[in-house]
Order: structure tokens, then C-alpha cells, then sequence
């Protein structure tokens, strides 16, 4: 999983990039909605609203918008009504992909997710095509490259954690998602800097991508599927060799 891993952190980084340019904050306040809709308003009870309130923050989303966004999925508010959905499919080489929305026009957004699809060489799918590729884990951002690894490895099972993986200056921390506040609360507490958690879906198998020509068509695919405005999440179950991964990320 080391490539889908380094494409992950690609993606953090492009989001602080993001915030610093100002990139519109439309998906995120989006995220806050469904998020207090389905799961209350309180994050300290609903773990998908505080990650989306994170996500909104880091992108430097006005405290006050935020807030708004709260109240009007909790129905405290009149607003406009998302949806979520996920579509499925293949891009190039026959890497499985999953992409999440939230939108308040379904049949505009299905005809544009084909569309991205089909330019890229694509296919999308029918649901439950691809899904059963992924698992949904907990993901808990850690930074700091001068941390002692083999003490953070205990931390984490002691805390219910399944598994640890150096990127970078840092560290992600994958769990369950049932326990996935326990154990940040537990790294929190033994002193560890969390960047950010939320819930992913990681691919139980992968394809390997070959070349650096093909390796680069897919990601520009990815790229252009995060890009659109009712994008939440993509999944991807690519593996790119790590040489021409980090050309590329450079």
C-alpha cells in the first residue's frame, strides 16, 4: 500500500496548498452539514462532524461559516439539501476507484463523474462494483520526524490500534473506526501532535501501476476527480513504484 499511501500524503499537502490560495470552501461546509445532519450536532459525540470541522479549519474555513453549517444540518437552519453518494468504477490499467459526494444535483454530478471517467480512459461502474475492495479504517495523522517509532508502536496497540506506517516527518496511525477516538485521545495524552483523523477506505488488495507515462495518466484521472466541487473522498487501489512516485510528487 506504500504508493496509495504516498498519493495520501501528496493529497494532504495539496490541501494546505489549497487553503493557503484560498480555494473555495463550498466542499467543505458540505461536509459539515451532512455530518451534523446524520450524526447531531455535538462533535464531541459524532466523530465524522468533528473530522469534517477539522478538515474545514485547516482549510481556513471562518469559525462563524463553520458553525452555520452545524446548525443548518442539524436542521437549526434552512438550507440547501445534499445528498451522498458514491460511485464506482475503473480508471486506466484497471485500478479500482471510489469516489464519495455530497450534491444537490444528482443527475448533473452522475453525468460529469461519467464524463471524467470516460476522458480518462475509464469506466464507471454500477454499485458494488468495486467496493468490495476496500475496508473503511480509521486514519490518525501524526507529525514529528524525530519520534522514537518503536514507542509509538506500543502507544498505539496498548491503544487499539491495528497498525503504524511511517510518511514523511510523520507517522499515520490505522485503527478501527469504532475506537478510532479512543486511540487519538490516547496519543493525544502521551503527548504525540495530531495533524488530523478521519475515516478512509484502504484497498485490501492492489494493482501495480508500471511506467511512469501511465503512473502519471492515472494521478492527473485522481487529481481531476478531487478537483470538482461536490468531491469529498477518492479511493484508489493503485501502487506505484516508489521511485517514479516520488519523481512524480516532486
Amino acid at each position: 500500500m506504500s504508493g496509495h499511501s504516498k498519493w495520501a500524503n501528496i493529497k494532504h499537502r495539496k490541501s494546505a496548498q489549497d487553503a493557503k490560495r484560498g480555494k473555495t470552501f463550498q466542499k467543505y461546509i458540505r461536509a459539515v452539514m451532512v455530518a451534523s445532519r446524520e450524526g447531531g450536532s455535538d462533535p464531541s459525540m459524532n466523530i465524522r462532524l468533528k473530522s469534517a470541522i477539522e478538515r474545514a479549519r485547516a482549510a481556513n474555513v471562518p469559525v462563524d461559516t463553520i458553525e452555520k453549517a452545524v446548525k443548518k444540518g442539524a436542521g437549526d437552519m434552512e438550507g440547501v439539501t445534499y445528498d451522498e453518494i458514491t460511485y464506482e468504477g475503473y480508471g486506466s490499467g484497471g485500478v479500482a476507484v471510489l469516489v464519495d459526494v455530497l450534491t444537490d444535483n444528482k443527475n448533473r454530478t452522475a453525468s460529469e463523474m461519467r464524463l471524467i471517467f470516460s476522458r480518462s480512459g475509464g469506466s464507471l461502474g454500477e454499485s458494488g462494483c468495486v467496493s468490495w475492495i476496500f475496508q473503511r479504517k480509521g486514519v490518525i495523522r501524526l507529525s514529528g520526524k524525530d519520534l522514537d517509532e518503536e514507542q509509538l508502536l506500543m502507544v498505539c496497540l496498548e491503544a487499539g490500534a491495528d497498525d503504524l506506517e511511517k510518511n514523511g516527518e510523520g507517522f499515520s496511525v490505522y485503527c478501527d473506526p469504532a475506537v478510532m477516538s479512543e486511540v487519538r485521545e490516547t496519543l493525544a495524552e502521551a503527548g504525540y501532535v495530531i495533524e488530523g483523523s478521519e475515516i478512509e477506505k484502504l484497498p485490501k488488495t492492489t494493482v501495480q501501476v508500471k511506467g511512469k507515462q501511465e503512473a502519471e495518466k492515472l494521478l492527473r484521472f485522481l487529481e481531476t476527480l478531487e478537483d470538482h466541487d461536490d468531491v469529498q473522498n477518492v479511493y484508489a487501489n493503485f501502487d506505484i513504484p516508489d521511485d517514479i512516485m516520488e519523481e512524480l510528487a516532486g
